[in-house]
């Protein structure tokens, strides 16, 4: 009886620690919960250069001259899918604003039917190693994350988890009239 305690219990250690022998990008990474984060102007950090291939295939790069809403996902996550549409909604009603995707842990073809699908209007990085420069400052703690940048390229804000059009729109606003 003993060391048949002492077999079932090393099976379920050993089957514990291997995951079942199956891995995924949904299954190793953390959803955020919509919450918002605001610096205040003399807190912010410069956010790091945005810059690389789009998943259409051109070279993009962001200039600090204007806000930025700079959006992390990628196509397998259910709440990327989730707000993909209040994203480009609102990419086209603030003309004025950038909107930036960076592609994290994606397949660029895969990611790109998704960008099809929802019709996003504004390019989608696919280098997430653009993602180690915001350390310092607010990272992307969650897929999806989005973060607000104000004009002289600093980081003013994040929403941790899946965008609405109401908290979006208000941090928008908040960082274009400073």
């Amino acid at each position: 009886m003993k060391k048949f305690a002492a077999l079932l219990i090393l099976v379920l250690t050993l089957t514990g620690c291997s995951g079942g022998g199956t891995s995924s990008n949904e299954e190793s990474f953390v959803s955020g919960n919509g919450s918002t984060t605001f610096i205040k102007i003399s807190d912010r950090k410069i956010a790091p250069t945005i810059s690389g291939l789009t998943l259409s295939g051109t070279q993009y790069t962001y200039t600090k001259d204007k806000v930025a809403v700079v959006n992390v996902w990628a196509s397998w996550c259910a709440p990327c899918r989730a707000e993909a549409p209040t994203l480009a909604a609102l990419a086209n009603k603030y003309t004025d604003v950038a909107f930036i995707g960076i592609l994290t842990r994606d397949n660029p073809a895969t990611a790109e039917a998704f960008q099809r699908r929802f019709k996003l209007p504004y390019p989608t990085v696919i280098d997430d190693s653009i993602l180690i420069g915001f350390k310092g400052s607010l990272p992307a703690n969650a897929i999806p994350s989005t973060v607000i940048l104000d004009k002289k390229g600093k980081v003013a804000a994040r929403i941790s988890g899946t965008v609405t059009v109401a908290a979006l729109s208000e941090l928008i606003e908040k960082v274009s009239k400073e």
